[in-house]
């Protein structure tokens, strides 16, 4: 039995197709899934696909990376720092206030 295709989403993104579910006939994880993603949106879906493609694109980061900024919405450049230290490339302050600027844009 193969698995099934596993798809990076950002919390907007899962958000947008839960919304779909009829919350009637959903199980008890998908209505906490539901009203998870409903909380913690920072974005719409929408912007939240062009922030992260243009993290991807302008800043260099990778679908994980990009997923886990979009989803944090950091707002300083110390922030940012405290979330991108665990990841295995340093990133310079250029290219952290590109960031900073990417996810600032959507506002």
């Amino acid at each position: 039995m193969s698995k099934p295709d596993k798809k990076l989403l950002t919390i907007p993104e899962a958000n947008q197709i839960l919304q779909k579910l009829d919350v009637e006939k959903a199980d008890q994880i998908q209505k906490r899934t539901l009203d998870y993603t409903t909380k913690f949106s920072k974005a719409q879906a929408d912007a939240a696909k062009k922030l992260r493609r243009e993290l991807e694109t302008e800043a260099g980061l990778s679908e994980e990376e990009a997923v886990e900024l979009v989803n944090i919405a950091p707002k300083s450049i110390e922030e940012l720092r405290t979330f991108t230290s665990g990841w295995r490339k340093l990133l310079s302050t250029e290219t952290l206030e590109k960031i900073l600027k990417i996810l600032h844009s959507k506002s």
